[in-house]
């Protein structure tokens, strides 16, 4: 099994790597999972959910957490 990695990017959003699989409520595995890294809206904001498309700088969405 491949080692997935997902990372918190500052002010930004989770990116995914190692062949993650993102899938709907129904099931149904959204087609961008084929082209890792994948980069997953955390702001709330993107018009591409649960994919970031940006937007998180427009809303000047801050987040720059560490592991404890």
């Amino acid at each position: 099994m491949a080692d997935v990695t997902i990372k918190a990017l500052k002010d930004g959003p989770y990116e995914v790597d190692g062949g993650a699989k993102v899938l709907d409520n129904t099931g149904k595995e959204y087609a961008e999972s084929q082209f890792p890294p994948l980069y997953l809206c955390r702001c709330g904001q993107s018009k591409n959910k649960p994919f970031c498309d940006g937007s998180h700088k427009d809303a000047g969405f801050k987040s720059e957490e560490t592991a404890k």
